[in-house]
C-alpha cells in the first residue's frame, strides 16, 4: 500500500505541473502539497512495515486489494480538497472513487470552471484505476479464484506458469506497454482530429481506462459536429473493453488467437447487434428535438444516426459512459436495451466493468447443457471454451458471482430508494454505480449527474462502485465473521 502512495504522489506531481503551465501557482501549489502528502504517507507505510514477511496469503491479498483502493481513494481527494475545486471531502471522495474505480459518475455541475491541473489528475485518476485493473485480472484475482478469472490467467502471455512472480511482473509490463502505448495513440489522433492537446490527453487517459470523465460540461456531445473525434473515441472504446491479451496477441502478429478466442467474438456480435437495434430505433422513433444534448440531430443523417447509436452502445456495453446524447430519450425500447448493456459489460483482461462477456457466454453455455442433462443424466458433458472443457468449480464461481451481483444490485437499489429517490433512478443509480457505468437513467440521466443524491446516497453510490470494481467477492468476504477467525 506504501508503494501505491507512493505511484499515487508521483502522478500527483505530474498534474502539479499542468496546473503550473495552464492554471497559475496556487493550483500547482495545492496540488504539489497533496502529491508531498501522499508521498510522505507513502514512505512512512513501508519504513513501519519494512520488516514483514514477503510470502502474501490470499488472505492478505483481499485486505491488500481492497484497502489498497480505498487508501488511493482518499489520498486521491486532496487535489479536489488542497485547491479548493471541490471543498467538501464526501463529493471529493465521490469524484475520487469514481476516478479510481473507472465508473465515471460526476458531482460536477460546472466541469469547464474546474482548472485544467484538477481536470488533468481527475482523468489520471482513471487511468491509474485501468493500470491496477489490468494487474487485478491478470494476477490478483485467477490466484484468489474469483468469480471465475481462473479462465482469463490460463490465457495470460509471458514464461511459465510454474514461477508465479516473474510471470506476472512479465505479464503486467507488456499489458502496461499496450495500454501506454494506445493511449499515446488516440492523444495523437484526437489532438490531429482537432482536439487541444489537454483535451486528447484527457480523453484519451478516460476511454483506455473505460472511465467517461470529460472536459466538457457536455462530455464527447461537445464535438457532435466532429465525427472524426467521435469515431476515434469509439474506437478505442472497443479496444479498451476488448482482452488486452488479445491485443498483444495482435501485435505478435498471431491474429488466429484473436478471431478464435470465443469471448471476442460473442463481445463483437453484442456490439454489432445492439448497434443494429438502436439505430433502427433511431431512425424510425427517437424524439429528434430532445436526442442529443447540445446539436439536435436530423434523422435524414444516417450517418448521424450510425454514429450516435454505434457510440452509445460501446460506451454502455465497455462501461465507459461518455455521451454524445441524452439516449434515455431516444424511445422506451432503447432504454430498456440501454438499461440491459450495463450488466454486460467487456471483456475479462480488460479495463471495462460489468459482469464480462465470459461469464455471460459460460451461463448461457451451462444452461443449455443443463437441457442435456436432463434428457441424459449419465451423460459427462462438460463446459467448454476455447475448445478446452470449464472445470465444474469455475462454473460453480461464475454462478455464484451472478447470483451475488444481481443480489448487490437489489440491496443497492433498494438503498437509494429507502432515500426517497424514485424508482428509474434507484434502478439506473444502483446499476450504474455497481457495473461502473457512470451516467443512469431518472436523475442520474446522461444530461444530470450525481450531485442530485443526498450525502449518504453518494457514499453508498462509492461503496458499490468498489464492490463492483473489485468483483464482489474481494470486497464483501472481508464482512464475513469466517474471514476475521485465526487459521
Amino acid at each position: 500500500m506504501g508503494v501505491l502512495l507512493l505511484f499515487n504522489g508521483g502522478f500527483m506531481l505530474i498534474s502539479a505541473i499542468i496546473g503550473y503551465f495552464y492554471d497559475n501557482i496556487s493550483i500547482a501549489l495545492g496540488i504539489i502539497s497533496s502529491g508531498l502528502i501522499t508521498l510522505f504517507t507513502g514512505l512512512m507505510f513501508m519504513f513501519f512495515t519494512r520488516d514483514h514477511k514477503k510470502v502474501i496469503q490470499k488472505r492478505e491479498g483481499y485486505i491488500v486489494v481492497t484497502f489498497g483502493w480505498i487508501f488511493m481513494s482518499l489520498s486521491g481527494c486532496l487535489p479536489y480538497l488542497l485547491t479548493g475545486s471541490i471543498p467538501s471531502f464526501t463529493n471529493a471522495f465521490f469524484e475520487t472513487m469514481s476516478g479510481y474505480t473507472t465508473t465515471g459518475a460526476s458531482i460536477l455541475n460546472d466541469i469547464e470552471a474546474i482548472p485544467n491541473g484538477i481536470l488533468f489528475w481527475r482523468s489520471t485518476t482513471h487511468w491509474i484505476g485501468g493500470m491496477g485493473i489490468i494487474v487485478l485480472a491478470i494476477a490478483i484475482l485467477p490466484l484468489l479464484g474469483i468469480g471465475g478469472m481462473q479462465l482469463f490467467a490460463a490465457e495470460a502471455p509471458g514464461p511459465n506458469a510454474d514461477k508465479l512472480h516473474p510471470r506476472i511482473t512479465d505479464t503486467a509490463k507488456r499489458l502496461w506497454l499496450i495500454y501506454f502505448g494506445y493511449t499515446v495513440a488516440e492523444t495523437i489522433l484526437l489532438k490531429l482530429a482537432g482536439m487541444s492537446f489537454l483535451d486528447a490527453i484527457n480523453h484519451a487517459m478516460s476511454t483506455l481506462s473505460t472511465g467517461g470523465f470529460s472536459t466538457k460540461n457536455a462530455s464527447v456531445a461537445y464535438w457532435n459536429d466532429n465525427p472524426a473525434v467521435q469515431y476515434i473515441i469509439i474506437i478505442f472504446m472497443f479496444l479498451a473493453g476488448t482482452n488486452f491479451v488479445l491485443s498483444y496477441f495482435a501485435f505478435k502478429g498471431k491474429l488466429r488467437n484473436v478471431w478464435k478466442d470465443e469471448e471476442f467474438k460473442l463481445y463483437t456480435a453484442f456490439t454489432v447487434g445492439f448497434t443494429i437495434l438502436v439505430v433502427f430505433i433511431i431512425i424510425l422513433k427517437a424524439d429528434v428535438s430532445i436526442s442529443s444534448i447540445n446539436h439536435p440531430m436530423v434523422l435524414g443523417e444516417y450517418e448521424s444516426a450510425i454514429r450516435h447509436g454505434l457510440f452509445q452502445v460501446i460506451s454502455v456495453i465497455t462501461t465507459t459512459g461518455f455521451v454524445s446524447a441524452d439516449f434515455t430519450m431516444w424511445a422506451p425500447f432503447a432504454t430498456m436495451i440501454f438499461f440491459g448493456l450495463m450488466f454486460l459489460g467487456g471483456s475479462a483482461g480488460s479495463t471495462s466493468g460489468g459482469i464480462k462477456v465470459v461469464r455471460h457466454l459460460m451461463i448461457i453455455r451451462n444452461g443449455i447443457l443443463e437441457f442435456k442433462r436432463t434428457l441424459h443424466p449419465n451423460a459427462i458433458l462438460p463446459v467448454r471454451h476455447n475448445g478446452k472443457s470449464v472445470s465444474k468449480e469455475i462454473v460453480f464461481n461464475i454462478l455464484g458471482f451472478f447470483i451475488l451481483y444481481l443480489l448487490a444490485w437489489i440491496i443497492g437499489a433498494c438503498g437509494l430508494a429507502s432515500m426517497g429517490l424514485d424508482f428509474p433512478t434507484a434502478l439506473g443509480g444502483s446499476a450504474s454505480s455497481l457495473g461502473n457505468v457512470g451516467p443512469a437513467f431518472g436523475m442520474l440521466s446522461p444530461v444530470n449527474n450525481f450531485d442530485a443524491l443526498p450525502a449518504i446516497g453518494k457514499w453508498w453510490c462509492a461503496f458499490l462502485m468498489m464492490i463492483g470494481r473489485l468483483e464482489l467477492f474481494t470486497v464483501l468476504i472481508l464482512f464475513t465473521p469466517f474471514f476475521w477467525r485465526n487459521r
